[in-house]
């Protein structure tokens, strides 16, 4: 039998991947290059599946929305579960859907999982089984993470989260030797974004005072109001953040600097993700957008 992506490369053709950091400007450069090339946009990003929660994950505005059409928003409620294997099913649907129309598919994120999923065609349990789960509870972070290794998985976003831990090795169904990575996807390219660390920590700071302007505390309220604090989405740390300042435990300036610390966090490891993969062309000219047309089209000939 064939696999998922054995069964993509004969119908499909090109893919273009845009990876990096928080906050370096990935969603600007996509759209640009989504009107330059005739793309439409996935969005692979852990936090903009949930609907509701927009001010708090930087979700693309309608405005930019309006531009280009984007895939991968607003899939389930803060309340559901999405997965690794959710979101691999969800986006090779929409790359069959976008190249079918003779458009180009640019997936753009920071959710070294999520991407690689797709690109390398890992091999992905759906729902995590009672057993496995039994067993990895009683696992220390230390130990969780050298099942991992074991494995030929990177870590996850939050490497010392026992919970990322757990599903990162559930939904990492790998045979012995594979690491549960295929080779990279036929036809496509990957472009990289990094900025040095002085530079994203004052964008990552911007971003949240806009994020307040813009009324994060109210939809944080709303939100937790509405699903309760114990669901999962709202445990990731901008929101958890701003509901201890809710709660009256933090100050509101205590709230950003913890959201800015926890961003700053985030982006390191990003770093470490996609700094070990050597398929991506990391665009390092003062034009970005130049540089990642001229490498895009050389790499799938568009």
């Amino acid at each position: 039998m064939m696999s998922e992506q054995q069964q993509n490369s004969q119908a499909t053709d090109k893919l273009l991947v845009i990876v990096g950091q928080t906050a370096t400007g990935k969603s600007a450069l996509a759209l640009d290059l989504a009107e330059r090339l005739g793309g439409e946009i996935i969005c692979a990003d852990s936090r903009t599946v949930y609907k509701e929660m927009t001010i708090g994950t930087a979700k693309p505005s309608a405005a930019d929305q309006a531009r280009v059409p984007h895939w991968g928003l607003d899939l389930v409620s803060p309340s559901e579960r999405f997965t690794v294997a959710d979101f691999k099913t969800y986006a090779n649907r929409a790359i069959r859907d976008i190249q079918s129309r003779g458009k180009l598919p640019i997936m753009v994120g920071g959710s070294g999982l999520y991407i690689d999923a797709v690109l390398y065609d890992f091999q992905l349990r759906p729902v995590a089984e009672p057993a496995l789960r039994a067993e990895l509870e009683a696992l220390s972070v230390d130990q969780l993470q050298a099942r991992l290794a074991a494995l030929g998985l990177p870590l996850p976003e939050n490497a010392r989260n026992p919970r990322y831990l757990m599903r990162a090795i559930e939904t990492a169904d790998a045979p012995a030797g594979t690491g549960g990575r295929s080779a990279l996807r036929p036809n496509t390219g990957i472009l990289g974004l990094e900025l040095d660390m002085d530079t994203l920590a004052e964008r990552i700071s911007e971003r949240v005072e806009q994020m307040v302007a813009d009324g994060l505390v109210a939809e944080v309220t709303a939100l937790g109001t509405k699903y309760g604090w114990d669901v999962q989405a709202l445990q990731s740390p901008g929101y958890k953040a701003f509901r201890d300042y809710i709660d009256g435990t933090k100050t509101l300036d205590e709230a950003k600097a913890e959201f800015v610390r926890n961003d700053r966090a985030l982006a390191k490891r990003q770093r470490t993700w996609f700094r070990r993969n050597k398929s991506i062309h990391w665009l390092v000219t003062e034009d970005k957008l130049a540089e990642a047309v001229d490498i895009a089209t050389t790499l799938l000939d568009t």
